[in-house]
C-alpha cells in the first residue's frame, strides 16, 4: 500500500494511503460504524471500478475514505466518502477530497452528497441539483405484469450501452459493463428497438435496482415490476429523482417508502438531457 500524504489535525496525526482490495475488511469496518449498508463485497466492487484514499489514525484504525471513479476521459463520479465524527469537524472531509480532485484529470464531476457533506461540497464549487430519493423496505405485493417488458438478453447489451450514453451524456462503457455482468435486467422493446432497461443486483441488506432507463415513469414502473415481484418478502431498494408519478407511486404501494435522501452535485459542463432516456433510478450513491 503507498502512502499518498500525511496531514495534522488538531492532536490527530491522519496518514492517507491508496485503497487496494487488502483494506477491504479495514473499509468494511468503517462503513459500517457510520450505519452504511455496503457489505465487504460491495466495497469490492467500487474497488473495480475506481480508486481512492484511505485515512488511518496514528494506531492504524480506520477513520476516512474518499474514491474516484472514471465514467469515461469526460465524466467522473465521486463518492464512498466517509469521515469519523470526531474529524468531521476538524477538516478532514475536505483534505480527502482536494486529494481525490487533484487525480480527476479536469474531468466533469458528479456525486451524490449527504446532509453532513452538503456544505464541503459547495465550498468546493459544486453545484446542487435535485434530490435523489432512497426508496427501500421488504417488498409487501406483487405488482402486477403489465406484459410491456421481457428478460435481457446477451444480444441486448450493445443497445442497451447506447441507451445508456444518451441518458448520461456520456460512454460508461466499464461500470455498465461490471453492472451487467452481475445483474438480472429486464428491457423494454418496441418496434425492434430497445427504449428502456432495468438491472437488478445483490447490495447491502438485499437487492438493489438500478440504473433504470426510460422514456416515460409509465415506462420506468412496469421495467422495474418484475424485480419487485421479484424479491417479494424480501429487502430491496430503488434510488430515484421522482416524488410522484406512476413510478413513485408504485414504489410506496409495494412497501418500497422514501426512507432518506442525498443531493445530485456536479461541478463542470451540465450534460445535454434526452427526454427519451431519462435516468428513474441510479445504480447506487457510489457511481450513478
Amino acid at each position: 500500500m503507498n502512502n499518498v500524504n500525511n496531514q495534522q489535525l488538531d492532536s490527530f496525526t491522519l496518514e492517507a494511503r491508496d485503497m487496494t482490495p487488502a483494506d477491504i475488511p479495514a473499509l468494511h469496518e468503517l462503513s459500517v460504524a457510520v450505519g452504511w449498508m455496503h457489505r465487504a463485497e460491495d466495497w469490492a466492487v467500487t474497488l473495480e471500478l475506481g480508486e481512492g484514499i484511505f485515512l488511518t489514525d496514528e494506531i492504524g484504525r480506520p477513520v476516512g475514505s474518499a474514491m474516484w471513479f472514471p465514467m469515461s476521459d469526460e465524466l467522473a463520479m465521486l463518492g464512498m466518502v466517509i469521515t469519523t465524527p470526531r474529524l468531521q469537524e476538524r477538516g478532514a472531509g475536505r483534505w480527502m477530497m482536494e486529494q481525490i480532485l487533484s487525480r480527476t484529470g479536469g474531468r466533469d464531476l458528479a456525486l451524490n452528497a449527504t446532509r453532513a457533506a452538503f456544505r464541503l461540497y459547495l465550498a468546493l464549487d459544486f453545484q446542487p441539483g435535485p434530490k435523489v430519493w432512497q426508496h427501500m423496505g421488504i417488498v409487501s405485493a406483487v405488482p402486477e405484469d403489465s406484459g410491456r417488458t421481457r428478460q435481457m438478453r446477451a444480444e441486448d447489451r450493445a443497445a442497451i450501452h447506447a441507451l445508456d450514453s444518451r441518458a448520461y451524456g456520456t460512454d460508461r462503457r466499464k461500470a455498465l459493463e461490471l453492472f451487467l455482468d452481475q445483474s438480472v435486467g429486464t428491457v423494454l422493446e418496441e418496434d425492434g428497438q430497445i427504449t428502456g432497461y432495468a438491472l437488478c443486483r445483490r447490495f447491502g441488506r438485499g437487492h438493489v435496482v438500478g440504473p433504470i432507463i426510460a422514456a416515460t415513469p409509465q415506462d420506468a414502473a412496469a421495467l422495474a415490476a418484475p424485480h419487485i415481484a421479484a424479491h417479494h418478502g424480501q429487502f430491496l431498494r430503488i434510488d430515484t429523482r421522482d416524488t410522484d408519478g406512476p413510478f413513485f407511486q408504485m414504489l410506496t404501494a409495494h412497501g418500497l417508502a422514501s426512507r432518506d435522501s442525498v443531493t445530485s452535485m456536479t461541478r463542470g459542463r451540465a450534460r445535454e438531457v434526452d427526454l427519451q432516456a431519462h435516468v428513474f433510478a441510479l445504480a447506487n450513491q457510489a457511481v450513478g
